[in-house]
């Protein structure tokens, strides 16, 4: 069994972590939850942080397989197109990212011809699928409840990128307002996550660190079964389902929200330029 080798990116504009997840220097690899730098108040996007993945896999030789979603970001734009076009690779998220666009072509009203089978992605994960990367072998999970789509991925049974559905044991677990989301399937896909393996390695998505510490994204099964503090052994998912509606419903939506899921749910690519050449963004008020 091989074990697998992990670069992190934290982006500190939206407490984004990507990941380089690869078998060995001149060896292949996939890139995970990518960043594409957006300014909300000018419309600008840049590769900056793009490009920092970029170097690390030309200085390790590393061929690109996969360009991974762990789900429809509400918070930051994949830059999976940009990756594709500059170091090749497939683009995959999971197969319920078809009821994903589904909600959102309507909540944006988006053109007749946008397709809703997920064809924008190169491929579609189901459940339990297998794959690999290089000499790893890997297992795609269904773990909605954050949303309809939500997926983890499990390397060699040893590590596992998790997405939003769990975060550190400080901070708890994703939220569950968003269309399609319900806490009584987060409980379930978090119960999945916390059953394998106590040493198994879990790699968060986002981390929101308080003041008094410095970001982190690495833990355990162990440590998040003992320390969550919100689904911490003896929670019952009665308790959770309360306490998460509670919570969802103080919280604000994400800054990015409008841009960022009209864009991840084309696999990142733009929206059709208009007769000026510019591609356009919808603000649908009081649609959310």
């Amino acid at each position: 069994m091989m074990i697998p080798k992990v670069k992190a990116f934290f982006d500190e504009a939206t407490f984004t972590v990507t990941y380089i997840a690869y078998d060995d220097v001149g060896g292949h690899c996939a890139v995970i939850d990518s960043v594409l730098d957006y300014d909300p108040r000018s419309g600008r996007t840049s590769t900056s942080s793009a490009d920092a993945v970029i170097a690390f896999v030309n200085e390790n030789a590393l061929k690109v397989q996969w360009l991974l979603e762990t789900h429809a970001h509400a918070d930051h734009i994949t830059a999976a197109p940009y990756l594709r076009k500059k170091l090749g690779g497939l683009i995959g998220i999971g197969e319920h990212i078809q009821e994903v666009q589904g909600v959102f072509k309507k909540v944006f009203n988006l053109e007749p011809d946008f397709s809703m089978n997920g064809d924008q992605f190169d491929h579609l994960f189901s459940d339990s699928e297998e794959f690999n990367i290089g000499k790893l072998k890997v297992k795609a999970l269904h773990v909605p409840g954050h949303t309809p789509a939500d997926m983890a991925y499990l390397v060699e049974d040893q590590i596992a990128f998790v997405g939003d559905t769990l975060f550190m044991p400080d901070i708890g677990t994703a939220r569950c307002d968003f269309p399609g989301g319900d806490a009584h399937t987060l409980y379930q896909s978090v119960q999945r996550l916390l059953n394998l393996p106590q040493e198994t390695r879990l790699y968060m998505c986002h981390d929101y660190p308080p003041e008094s510490r410095e970001p982190k994204w690495e833990t355990t099964v162990k440590e998040e079964r003992e320390k969550n503090i919100h689904i911490h052994e003896g929670i019952t998912e009665e308790e959770f389902i309360v306490m998460r509606k509670q919570r969802d419903d103080s919280l604000a939506m994400p800054t990015l929200i409008l841009p960022s899921i009209q864009i991840n749910i084309r696999a990142g690519e733009l929206p059709t330029p208009e007769s000026n050449g510019l591609s356009y963004l919808k603000i649908p008020l009081n649609g959310i």
